[in-house]
């Protein structure tokens, strides 16, 4: 299914978040996810699931100080 992934069209075979973090070999990476503008936490990333034209962004934590 076609989504948008960082602004971006994208093809993905993922069926929820978890899948989709997997399949983009961003496991064990600090990311934050949002899906239409809301953020999602990674308690609820393998319920979530995906459906065509998500707007999906996905952005690495970074630490500062």
């Amino acid at each position: 299914m076609i989504i948008l992934l960082n602004g971006e069209p994208y093809d993905s075979a993922a069926n929820s978040l978890a899948e989709l973090v997997t399949e983009l070999q961003l496991s064990g990476q600090r990311i934050a996810i949002e899906v239409d503008q809301r953020l999602i936490p990674k308690s609820q990333h393998a319920a979530t699931p995906l459906r065509p034209q998500l707007q999906i962004e996905i952005v690495h934590a970074v630490g500062g100080g």
